[in-house]
């Protein structure tokens, strides 16, 4: 960000209040579109699909300033956990909304319980952590990661209407999904 207005990263610094506030800033400004989807599909499947199309190649054009927000946001979760940090910790968190906003019509579906299981699997899926993984570790292109978490993405999709039917129920099907559930219960996890 320095670099790009001319000027000293102290200087940078002076306009912004702690580095969470200005990493909330460029991704505001890198992501906001994202953030600001809407789909005119009817169907939460469709819905996804485009969800992704359109948003992978945002996530491509603004790795760097993600990567450096999830940087932050490790760091601030190990410095809170160890009542080190000593400024506002930097929260992420759009996704699970971005998420199922585009999923919703799939709730009537799968109901519930299956609807908060794939919104979950697909958030793992869904932002720069694929990219890491998998251009980090697995030497992956751009066009890779987003081919591969769109073929995840269908994946769950078409396991949650499975186990949604009551063919799907049988035991060998829904077992350790609800093990899954039933663990996670009483659990609270941040959005």
């Amino acid at each position: 960000v320095a670099a790009a207005a001319g000027v000293s990263r102290a200087t940078a610094y002076r306009y912004f209040g702690s580095r969470s506030e200005l990493v909330s800033r460029i991704v505001e400004e890198s992501l906001g579109p994202v953030r600001r989807f809407e789909s005119v599909a009817t169907d939460g499947r469709s819905r996804l699909q485009e969800l992704f199309s359109k948003t992978f190649p945002r996530f491509q054009e603004f790795e760097p300033h993600m990567r450096a927000a999830l940087q932050l946001s490790l760091e601030h979760a190990a410095l809170e956990r160890a009542g080190e940090l000593h400024e506002e910790p930097y929260r992420r968190g759009h996704r699970v909304r971005i998420l199922a906003a585009a999923a919703a019509p799939l709730k009537r579906e799968i109901g519930t319980a299956g609807f908060r299981r794939l919104i979950r699997a697909l958030s793992l899926i869904y932002g720069i952590e694929s990219y890491v993984v998998l251009k980090d570790i697995w030497g992956a292109s751009n066009r890779q990661v987003e081919a591969l978490a769109r073929w995840m993405a269908d994946a769950l999709i078409v396991a949650a209407l499975k186990d949604a039917r009551p063919q799907g129920r049988g035991r060998d099907a829904a077992g350790p999904l609800r093990a899954a559930d039933a663990s996670l219960r009483g659990t609270k996890l941040r959005s």
